[in-house]
């Protein structure tokens, strides 16, 4: 009857390890797989905001084009449209692309 109870323990010690093995395996793949591409993601759009300057051209969120045209720390205004009347003020983070002038004039 020990014999039974001992061996019954040791199985539970294997199968313990073995979720163990699984919790750690899972852990790692979250990591790889869904947070680290996101961390990444955040540092490149931190580092494209923050080469942001006036006049620099702007693709929003909404897919509007538009030209910068003064800023602030977390607000830039921004102009749209050929009549230069319609000027925006948005969030930085609203900000999707950004193309440098001497970009446009080398194309």
């Amino acid at each position: 009857m020990n014999a039974l109870l001992l061996t019954a323990q040791a199985g539970a010690g294997v199968g313990g390890m073995v979720t163990l093995i699984y919790i750690v395996v899972l852990g790692v793949f979250f990591y790889f797989f869904l947070i680290r591409p996101q961390r990444k993601e955040q540092k490149q759009k931190q580092d494209m905001l923050s080469q942001l300057a006036v006049g620099d051209s702007v693709l929003t969120t909404a897919g509007f084009y538009g030209i910068v045209i003064d800023m602030t720390e977390d607000t830039v205004i921004v102009e749209f449209g050929n009549n230069k009347n319609c000027r925006i003020p948005m969030q930085k983070a609203a900000i999707v692309q950004i193309e440098k002038p001497e970009d446009g004039a080398a194309s």
